[in-house]
Order: structure tokens, then C-alpha cells, then sequence
């Protein structure tokens, strides 16, 4: 039976996420190349998941990550304890004292205001995240969660793309299968982390075998494009223009 299907199941976790958790800046009202002040927060597509269903529904809800251990990587930490997202997953991997060889990432988020959009600038490149090589140390907690919530492979590649990082998203999701635990995954497509490691062809040559696996696909009409390669009717290449899909 479907564990999502069973109100007081005894599973450690209502939702077990796979991914990237990053300090935001935020620069208020103000531009990122001008501004003297920034607040910071933690962020990430899966994390945001795992926080959103422990704040606005008070599920049991954890994240598997890896932190670069120095005071930034604390920072995220404690902006996560804060979240109230368990962190008993969290790898840290030693720091080299500058970053040569792992970091932690950064995303400058700007606010949108009227038909302007909002702006971000990634700083992500050797990322501890970025660098796992396997799942099979986190295999046998999906055996505790109900729903296992994979990233698209913006969150798990990073910008240190690496064969290794495709099979740790694939050894999740078959480990997740194994102990009857669903997954979600959310394709988001985003040109700045596949731009330089081959673009929208390697994009979906990766999803295409990873959504195999999946349970629930999110994404809407750019991201089916982008990362699957899939042909959309009326929808023009930029997407500025998009039909009526209601019946």
C-alpha cells in the first residue's frame, strides 16, 4: 500500500528530500551591483519543499545534503534547525580554507517589481552537494520516509557536473522504490547550470532517463521543452506566448 495513503503512518519522515541547500541574498529593494545591505537565508528547491510542508502543515519532513564545514556551511545550518527540517542527514565535508577544491553555494536573488522580473545570479560552482558520489549511505532511510523528493538536476549537479552526480539522483530513486517510498521530482530547467556542461541536449539526455523513475513530474510547458525535448503545439520557442490548455 501506498505509504502517502495512510494518515498516521509509523514512518520517521512524511517527506525525505535530495538536494542542494544554499545561503540566499537578498538585497532588499535594491539591486545586486549597488546595494550595501543584504539579508541572507537558506534556499533550494527540494529543501524549500521539505520546509514548506514542516512550517505550513507540520509534517516530519528532513533533507539530504552536503555542506562545505566552515562558517558559512554553520550559517545554513542553523537557518535550516531554524526552518525546522531535520538535519541528521546533512554530510559535511572538510574545507580547504579557501575553496579550491568545495564551497558552499551562493544565490543572489533580486525582488521583482511590475512587468520587471526577478533577477538571480548563482554562485555554485565545486559545491560539497555537487560532489557526492553515491546514495547508498542514505539507501536505507527511505525505509523511513513516505515520500522521497528528488531535485531537478539543477540542485543536484550544480555547477560541478558529473556522471557520478546523475547515478546518486538514480541510486535515490531506486533505493526509495525498493522501500515502497514515492518520488516527486520537479524538472525546473534553468539555462545558467547547463550552460556550459552541453546545454539543453545534455539536460535532456540526463532527465529523460531519470524521470523514468519517478512518480510525480512537476513542470510546466518550458521545462517539458527544455529538459525532455518534448514538442509543444502552439508554443512559440521563447514561450512568450503559450495556448489554453483547459477543456
Amino acid at each position: 500500500m501506498n505509504p502517502l495513503l495512510i494518515p498516521d503512518s509509523p514512518r520517521r519522515w512524511d517527506c525525505l528530500s535530495l538536494g542542494e541547500v544554499m545561503l540566499r541574498l537578498d538585497p532588499g529593494e535594491n539591486r545586486i551591483h549597488t546595494t550595501r545591505h543584504f539579508q541572507v537565508w537558506e534556499g533550494g528547491g527540494e529543501y524549500n519543499v521539505a520546509r514548506g510542508l514542516r512550517r505550513c502543515f507540520g509534517l516530519r519532513t528532513a533533507i539530504a545534503t552536503a555542506l562545505a564545514d566552515n562558517p558559512v556551511g554553520r550559517l545554513v545550518e542553523d537557518l535550516m534547525l531554524q526552518g525546522g527540517v531535520d538535519t541528521s542527514l546533512l554530510r559535511w565535508v572538510p574545507y580547504d580554507g579557501v575553496g579550491r577544491q568545495v564551497r558552499n553555494g551562493l544565490n543572489f536573488t533580486e525582488r521583482g517589481f511590475g512587468v520587471r522580473a526577478a533577477v538571480g545570479c548563482s554562485d555554485r560552482g565545486l559545491t560539497a552537494v555537487s560532489q557526492l558520489n553515491q546514495a547508498t549511505t542514505i539507501g536505507r532511510r527511505f525505509s523511513e520516509a513516505r515520500m522521497e523528493r528528488s531535485g531537478s538536476t539543477r540542485e543536484v549537479f550544480s555547477q560541478r557536473f558529473s556522471a557520478s552526480t546523475a547515478q546518486v539522483a538514480a541510486e535515490a530513486m531506486d533505493a526509495a522504490h525498493s522501500h515502497q517510498t514515492p518520488v516527486s521530482y520537479d524538472l525546473n530547467f534553468r539555462d545558467s547550470l547547463w550552460k556550459s556542461i552541453g546545454g539543453k541536449p545534455k539536460a535532456q539526455e540526463v532527465n529523460r532517463d531519470l524521470v523514468r523513475k519517478v512518480d510525480l513530474l512537476l513542470g510546466n510547458e518550458e521545462d517539458f521543452s527544455a529538459m525532455l525535448g518534448v514538442k509543444l503545439k502552439g508554443v512559440s520557442e521563447d514561450f512568450d506566448e503559450l495556448p489554453d490548455w483547459r477543456i
